[in-house]
């Protein structure tokens, strides 16, 4: 086979990742429609990623978030987002630049996407299922409301207990 010089594969990660920051620009302009939410898994050691040491010292690899009620000041560039959520009580910023994204699902439509990432050392980072179920992250379910989406204000998070919800990606992937 000859050699992909025109390198497809590339080409490919960038148009999905644009499918993900025209979502987040449309959520940071006018909120979540429907049922809509997002799972979010980024590398925490791309180039661009700023987080808290605190954050960085508890996902040392990878995190995953939740968007769905309780996110505040979501922005996007063409680079990348930032949105605040909070983490055992205490409100975070961070900023992702979309090349950071390893998984992006919205699990109210059943869609999703995979992505590869490479760190701040150029390697390329293991797939989600080779990561263990501690180094995955999200919205604690904390009350602190979204202050860019009025809809999401009276949302309840249900039977959901307080503190860190694990959520496996594999769950919701296609079989083969």
């Amino acid at each position: 086979m000859a050699e992909d010089l025109i390198r497809y594969d590339i080409l490919a990660q960038e148009a999905l990742r644009g499918v993900v920051r025209k979502v987040l620009n449309e959520v940071a302009k006018t909120g979540l429609p429907g049922e809509h939410h997002f799972f979010i898994s980024f590398v925490t050691t791309a180039p661009g990623v700023r987080i808290s040491q605190r954050l960085l010292d508890q996902y040392k690899n990878e995190m995953t978030i939740v968007l769905q009620n309780q996110y505040w000041d979501l922005k996007t560039s063409d680079t990348g987002f930032e949105v605040g959520l909070s983490f055992d009580g205490q409100p975070e910023i961070l900023v992702v630049p979309y090349s950071a994204i390893k998984g992006f699902f919205d699990p109210s439509v059943q869609f999703g996407l995979q992505f590869d990432v490479t760190d701040e050392n150029g390697e390329s980072q293991e797939d989600l299922e080779d990561l263990p179920a501690s180094q995955l992250a999200a919205d604690n379910g904390d009350k602190l409301e979204s202050m860019d989406s009025d809809e999401d204000a009276g949302e309840e998070k249900g039977d959901e207990e307080e503190g860190e919800n694990v959520v496996s990606l594999d769950s919701f992937r296609k079989k083969p």
